[in-house]
């Protein structure tokens, strides 16, 4: 039992708006369905807010139809001018997938700094002190409060040279010698699978070398039921201050609830600075503005499993989602099991987004198609070291083959200089499409960029264009009586965001058992021979990205005709014949599923 002779508050950030909806929704979810909740936070007396960044910046736009900036602004509003806003950005990542140059780094850190952001949480997810030097450097020069991060978890197999309290006192070691001003530290475990113990003696050993007014700043998730017990250890240890949310986003993959936590520290000498009596009418906000959502078990419950497949709560939520909408969650478990093989294999680097996704696609990828034969960009691109220096040594063999099948070399330079210039490629977009070239709509379509990826299906882009693609989690419709589309129909929608009313055509597609031939769909001639039609490897809805072939076009059995994105990733369909391309089902940007055809072959 902890216990202080001398009273001790401990400072509170208030996560439930930002990774609580992440962990809980993939941060898919409408602003003025959490606002009332926000601001009923902040007249009770709440000061620090968690409010932008990580999934909560991508989501909006992704998956909403809402602008992250806008978003964020309408949070510093309704707070009002005193409170701190945090977002969480990702180092070399910044609030995207992929690696970025400083300068768009840069213009990030400006414009969160203009839409109400105070704190910037920057992380790494290789622990790259290099990384987190010269991406603190942006965040510093905006005025933004900086805090560096040590990027904290349970490794899945023995090592004692990574990720234990030595390893992480030596990043802040290192960090004190470097020529970069931060405010704050942050020990953050997204997977919750640090041990009690590694937390209070990180703490301990870090408070110790720390100066006095640099505060010492504790996050983890309860996916394994141990949140409060590390909270518990690491306040233990000299922490200053803790994230705790609020039911229904608290607890299971989320932050423990501030109620829980209160409960823990009676007694012992240490209070929280927020009002633990407040969290009812808190909740009770929360579950109305919420009613119309599903909760998924799999994101609200805790998992024991977590501790053996370091997986971030928030990204849990997003990728279970993403397999639900895919109809492979059947194929959540065999994903799990080969977490890690495929951790050990990368040299162990965090499991926090980026590299949290890039460690599940991987696994994903070697359960659906063997392991390694098929390596997932990202993964492959963090053991050749473009996002890095990872803890240990990679396996040597899946260099080898990560390197053959990205036909990359190894890389030990900056991954800052060597990522594509994504600002530039954002600004001719605009151009081309006669959109207005802000530093906004410039930094949206860039950090939705990803190499390959057809930008007609940039998120960024379609947010502008006013074509967004709308995924929410929402409770499904009981099936009634309604009458049955034959053919795609045409209707208006009317929405109202911030006081700005925008009318939207949508064409609403017909089941594919009941869908007439679309306007200049080719169909197979008479007498051409046996007809077979190709679909996606999915059972449920994919976006389909590319179509390879045209109507007419000699196929032969095998070929890859087309490819749709499932688990943020690309995965190619392949002629299950040879023949003539005989009709074409499907536009890219359409969703496709096991039972809608994307184009036909006559054999």
């Amino acid at each position: 039992m902890i216990f202080s002779e001398s009273k001790k508050e401990i400072r509170v950030m208030f996560t439930p708006f930002r990774d609580g909806l992440q962990s809980v929704f993939g941060g898919k979810t409408r602003l003025d369905d959490i606002l009332p909740a926000i601001e009923a936070s902040a007249a009770a007396g709440i000061r620090h807010f968690e409010f932008g960044g990580g999934a909560r910046f991508q989501a909006p736009f992704f998956y909403v139809g809402e602008d992250p900036f806008h978003c964020m602004s309408e949070i510093r509003r309704v707070v009002g001018p005193e409170p701190d806003l945090q977002i969480l950005t990702r180092s070399v990542s910044g609030v995207t997938l992929t690696t970025q140059r400083t300068s768009a780094l840069a213009l990030q850190a400006k414009l969160m700094h203009k839409h109400g952001t105070t704190i910037d949480r920057n992380f790494d997810f290789m622990n790259d002190v290099d990384n987190l030097v010269k991406t603190g450097q942006p965040i510093v020069d905006s005025s933004m409060h900086h805090q560096v991060c040590v990027a904290m978890m349970g490794l899945p197999f023995q090592s004692d040279q990574a990720h234990t309290p030595e390893f992480y006192i030596n990043i802040v070691r290192e960090l004190l010698k470097r020529d970069i001003h931060f405010d704050s530290v942050c020990l953050k475990d997204a997977s919750g699978t640090t041990d009690p113990h590694t937390c209070h003696e990180t703490a301990r050993g870090i408070k110790a070398i720390l100066p006095p007014e640099i505060p010492l700043i504790q996050h983890t998730h309860d996916t394994a039921s141990t949140a409060v017990a590390c909270y518990m250890a690491g306040i233990a240890g000299g922490v200053d201050g803790i994230d705790l949310a609020v039911r229904p986003l608290a607890s299971g993959t989320s932050q423990p609830d501030v109620r829980s936590m209160a409960h823990a520290l009676k007694g012992s000498g240490y209070s929280l600075d927020i009002d633990h009596t407040k969290m009812d009418e808190i909740e009770s906000l929360l579950n109305e503005g919420l009613s119309e959502y599903e909760f998924n078990p799999v994101t609200t419950s805790a998992d024991a499993r977590v501790v053996g497949f370091p997986m971030p709560g928030g990204a849990i939520g997003p990728n279970v989602h993403m397999m639900q909408s895919a109809g492979i969650l059947d194929k959540y478990g065999a994903v799990l099991a080969e977490f890690p093989e495929v951790v050990r294999a990368g040299g162990g680097w965090t499991s926090v987004t980026p590299g949290s996704q890039q460690y599940w696609l991987q696994a994903f990828n070697n359960v659906l198609h063997g392991r390694w034969q098929k390596i997932d960009a990202g993964f492959g691109k963090s053991v050749l070291g473009y996002f890095g220096k990872p803890p240990l040594s990679p396996d040597t063999e899946v260099v080898k083959i990560a390197a053959e099948q990205l036909e990359l070399p190894p890389f030990d330079g900056d991954p800052l200089e060597e990522a594509p210039d994504t600002l530039a490629e954002a600004e001719v977009a605009l151009k081309e499409r006669g959109l207005e070239v802000t530093d906004e709509n410039k930094f949206l379509v860039a950090a939705a960029i990803v190499p390959g990826k057809n930008m007609e299906l940039n998120e960024g882009i379609r947010l502008l264009e006013g074509r967004s693609k709308i995924t929410l989690p929402l409770k499904k419709e009981p099936s009634g009586g309604g009458a049955t589309l034959t053919a795609p129909t045409k209707t208006k929608v009317t929405v109202n965001d911030g006081g700005n009313t925008r009318i939207y055509e949508v064409i609403i597609e017909p089941p594919a058992s009941t869908a007439a031939p679309a306007p200049g769909q080719m169909q197979a001639p008479a007498g051409g021979g046996q007809s077979t039609d190709v679909f996606s490897p999915f059972d449920g809805n994919v976006e389909l990205v590319e179509v390879n072939v045209k109507v007419g076009d000699t196929i032969t059995l095998g070929q890859v005709v087309a490819a749709v994105e499932a688990m943020k990733a690309k995965h190619d369909v392949k002629a299950p014949c040879a023949g003539r391309v005989a009709a074409v089902h499907a536009v890219i940007g359409n969703e496709v599923s096991a039972g809608k055809a994307i184009l036909s072959i006559v054999s």
